[in-house]
């Protein structure tokens, strides 16, 4: 499966992206998935020292976009599983 560039190695590099799966990103893109994961699982997490490793790699305004986005990834995802929409309102294609 490739979509817009990106191979299943790419997608199965993110859920592996603490081991052998993280050779394939930057440090910018590491803390950036590490930002991604804590503000979904654990975000009381987000302390001083990842706040300082964080901003070494993105300025405000872009910790402002990113964490938009992953709230609204995150928010979409869990109305999708609450709403059960495709039970509720099924598509005809």
């Amino acid at each position: 499966m490739e979509q817009h560039g990106l191979t299943e190695a790419d997608y199965q590099a993110v859920a592996d992206w603490r081991g052998p799966g993280g050779e394939a990103f930057s440090e910018r893109e590491l803390v950036a998935i590490e930002y991604a994961e804590l503000f979904a699982t654990d975000h009381l997490a987000l302390d001083d020292a990842f706040w300082t490793r964080f901003r070494k790699h993105w300025a405000d305004a872009e910790i402002m976009d990113l964490s938009v986005c992953i709230a609204s990834f995150l928010g979409m995802g869990r109305l999708t599983q609450v709403l059960a929409p495709e039970q509720s309102c099924p598509m005809e294609i």
